[in-house]
């Protein structure tokens, strides 16, 4: 008796011992791990896109440009080319997928829009302004493979709506 009474007794205490009050804390699966590395922002420069940026041509074929009056041939084939090729992710007033459009040849030099028209990857990974505008958007300019002349077209008719 007194043999099963103590198993008893010490199986009991043992059962109880490892119980314990301890709380074991829950995982945090937001919190990155030792082997996870948090990324700083490389640079504090911020560029405000909606700041006019006159003197900044671009990288591309585009290095100078003389705008003359308004050719209205030209618009109306930059507002053909725009339809099909721009307006599913830019849209003038307002933002959309990609900035909104109104006022672009006040804020942009002729030659950085043709540039981003013609070469938008080069832009997005070279250009200060493009590289702003891919963050803010999060959302990369498609590379239409457009003609320099289809460029200028939409270059046109983008001053129209000003």
């Amino acid at each position: 008796m007194k043999f099963k009474l103590f198993t008893l007794l010490t199986f009991l205490s043992l059962t109880f011992l490892s119980c314990g009050g301890e709380k074991k804390a829950k995982p945090n699966y937001d919190a990155p791990t030792k082997k996870e590395v948090v990324k700083k922002p490389t640079s504090t420069e911020k560029i405000d896109i909606n700041a006019p940026s006159m003197s900044n041509k671009g990288i591309g074929p585009i290095k100078s440009m003389a705008l003359g009056a308004i050719d209205n041939q030209l618009v109306a084939k930059g507002k053909g080319i725009y339809k099909i090729n721009c307006s599913a992710c830019h849209k003038f007033k307002k933002r959309y997928i990609g900035p909104a459009l109104k006022g672009i040849t006040k804020r942009r030099s002729p030659e950085w829009i043709m540039n981003m028209i013609l070469n938008p990857d080069a832009m997005l990974q070279k250009d200060p302004i493009g590289k702003a505008l891919l963050k803010e958007y999060n959302a990369p300019m498609a590379n239409q493979q457009l003609k320099e002349t289809d460029a200028r077209a939409i270059l046109e008719y983008f001053r129209t709506k000003n």
